[in-house]
């Protein structure tokens, strides 16, 4: 009887590898996807306003945008990295 249990319960055993990595991956890409559009949003407003000011916004906005695609690769070696 208890080696009957013990069967079950090793049977009934889920394997969340599989949704770990999806969650890692996904969450990120989202994560990074929102970052870098409402960077790009806001940057396009403000040079809406102010087109003189284009050089000094380009830069910090295409660091930002690279920070943020950063986080979204991060989240792509850790899906990797888990087992």
């Amino acid at each position: 009887m208890e080696n009957q249990v013990a069967q079950v319960a090793s049977n009934a055993v889920v394997n969340l590898v599989p949704l770990a990595k999806a969650l890692s991956i996904g969450l990120t890409g989202i994560g990074a996807a929102l970052g870098i559009g409402m960077v790009g949003a806001k940057a396009m407003e403000s040079i809406g306003r102010n087109p003189e000011a284009t050089g000094k916004i380009l830069v910090p906005m295409l660091i930002v945008s690279a920070f943020a695609e950063a986080v979204a690769i991060y989240g792509l070696v850790i899906a990797f990295s888990i087992k």
